[in-house]
């Protein structure tokens, strides 16, 4: 998203929310907001296939109990 895009949707979407966003706020919330929207573009590059299906359930293992 551009940063035209995100200040667009977070003036659509705070109100239609029934947020009250204080405009000394509104910076912080546009800046993570362009990272959450960075994130989501990096996921969405990830190639699938057809056959890729979500974890069920996700175990983190640290790099020590990988060997």
């Amino acid at each position: 998203m551009t940063p035209q895009e995100i200040e667009a949707y977070v003036d659509a979407v705070a109100p239609a929310l029934g947020l009250k966003l204080d405009p000394m706020h509104r910076p912080g919330v546009l800046q993570f907001l362009a990272l959450a929207a960075g994130m989501a573009d990096t996921v969405d590059r990830v190639p699938l296939a057809p056959y890729d299906e979500v974890a069920v359930h996700f175990t983190p293992i640290a790099p020590e109990d990988l060997a």
